[in-house]
C-alpha cells in the first residue's frame, strides 16, 4: 500500500524537483500539495506548484493555497536565489489546472481528521506557517499524523540566510517552534545533509539528456539556481535541498542521523531562527527529532534520475 503524504511547499526549483520525485514514485500517494509564502509570495508558489504538476503530466493533483505571511513577522523571500518567478531557468506555460477553492490549512485539518489515524505523513519543504496554523486551530490532528519529514534548519552548516539560520526556519521561527514542540515523530533534513547532495556537472547533464520534457527542465532549473550557491560556497555544484525529504521516504537507508533535541530561537536578534541542535547530547532535553547528518549522494542522485526518467 502506498504511503499517504501531503507536500507543503513554496516552489522554488528544488521544491519542484521534490514534487516531481513524489509524483514519479508509486510507493507514495500524494493526497495534495499545500502552498505557502516563502521563496516567493503565495500567488507565485501556488502557480508554480501547478506548473510542476502539469509538467509531470499530473493535472489531477490537488493544489491548495495557504498562508500568505508568517505568523507574527513580515515575509522574507528569496528571489535572489530562485529568480523573480521562483522557477526561473526555463520558460514553461502558465497552468491551466485549477487551484482548489479550499484554504490549505482547512485541507490539512480536514484530511488528517478523515484519514485513519497514523496514516498520513506531512512533508514540509517551506516555512512552517501552514502546518503550525493547522496545529493551533485543530490540536486534535497532531496525534493523528504518522510522521513529519521536513527540510529546514542546520547545525554544523549554521545558516544560509543569516549567519545562524536556515531560510525555511528563519522566515517563520514561531511556526517552527510550534511544530518542533508538537510531539509528532519528526525527521529533519538540515543543511548539514542537503549540502552533501550537490548537483555536480555530471549529475546535471544526466538529467539534461533524459528523453521528454521533465529531465531537461530539471537541468535548466539547476543551471539557474546553482550559480548562486557555487559563488557563495565555492563548491562544484548546488545543494538540492528539498528532494531529500521525498528520497528519505523512498530509501531511508541512504541517510544517517541521530535522535536529538532541537529547539528554535525566536527571541534573539542575533540568532533569530537558529535551530539549536543538541547533536552531542550535552543537555538533558529529551530528543524531539531525528536530525539527519549524512547522505549517500550517489545513491540519492541515482534514485532521482531513475524516477525523473519515468515522467
Amino acid at each position: 500500500m502506498a504511503r499517504k503524504i501531503i507536500i507543503d511547499t513554496d516552489p522554488g526549483q528544488d521544491d519542484a524537483v521534490a514534487i516531481l520525485l513524489a509524483l514519479a514514485s508509486p510507493e507514495l500517494e500524494l493526497l495534495g500539495i499545500t502552498c505557502v509564502a516563502g521563496n516567493v509570495p503565495l500567488e507565485l508558489t501556488a502557480k508554480n506548484a501547478r506548473i510542476v504538476c502539469e509538467l509531470a503530466g499530473r493535472p489531477e493533483t490537488r493544489v491548495f493555497a495557504g498562508c500568505d505571511r508568517p505568523l507574527r513577522r513580515k515575509l522574507v523571500t528569496a528571489e535572489h536565489v530562485h529568480g523573480k518567478t521562483g522557477l526561473d531557468g526555463i520558460a514553461l506555460p502558465d497552468p491551466t489546472m485549477p487551484l482548489q477553492d479550499q484554504h490549505a490549512v482547512d485541507f490539512l485539518i480536514e484530511t488528517l481528521r478523515a484519514e485513519p489515524s497514523g496514516t498520513v505523513t506531512l512533508c514540509p519543504i517551506a516555512p512552517l506557517t501552514n502546518i503550525a496554523t493547522a496545529f493551533e486551530r485543530a490540536p486534535d490532528i497532531i496525534p493523528r499524523i504518522q510522521e513529519i519529514v521536513l527540510m529546514g534548519g542546520a547545525y554544523f552548516e549554521v545558516g544560509n540566510i543569516t549567519p545562524t539560520a536556515e531560510f525555511n526556519i528563519y522566515v517563520d521561527p514561531e511556526a517552527a517552534k510550534i511544530v518542533f514542540g508538537a510531539g509528532v515523530p519528526l525527521t529533519v533534513m538540515p543543511l548539514d545533509v542537503t549540502h552533501k547532495a550537490l548537483t555536480t556537472r555530471a549529475r546535471v547533464e544526466a538529467f539534461r539528456y533524459l528523453p521528454g520534457r521533465v529531465g531537461p527542465a530539471v537541468a535548466s532549473w539547476t543551471d539557474f539556481f546553482e550559480r548562486f550557491d557555487k559563488e557563495k560556497y565555492g563548491s562544484d555544484g548546488a545543494p538540492l535541498h528539498d528532494p531529500c525529504t521525498i528520497a528519505y521516504l523512498l530509501k531511508p537507508e541512504l541517510f544517517k542521523g541521530r535522535d536529538i533535541n532541537v529547539e528554535i530561537e525566536t527571541v534573539s536578534d542575533l540568532t533569530l531562527g537558529m535551530s539549536v541542535a543538541d547533536w552531542w547530547r550535552v543537555t538533558d532535553r529529551p530528543a524531539n527529532a531525528r536530525f539527519i547528518g549524512d547522505v549517500d549522494a550517489d545513491g540519492f542522485f541515482a534514485l532521482l534520475l531513475d524516477r525523473i526518467a519515468r515522467l
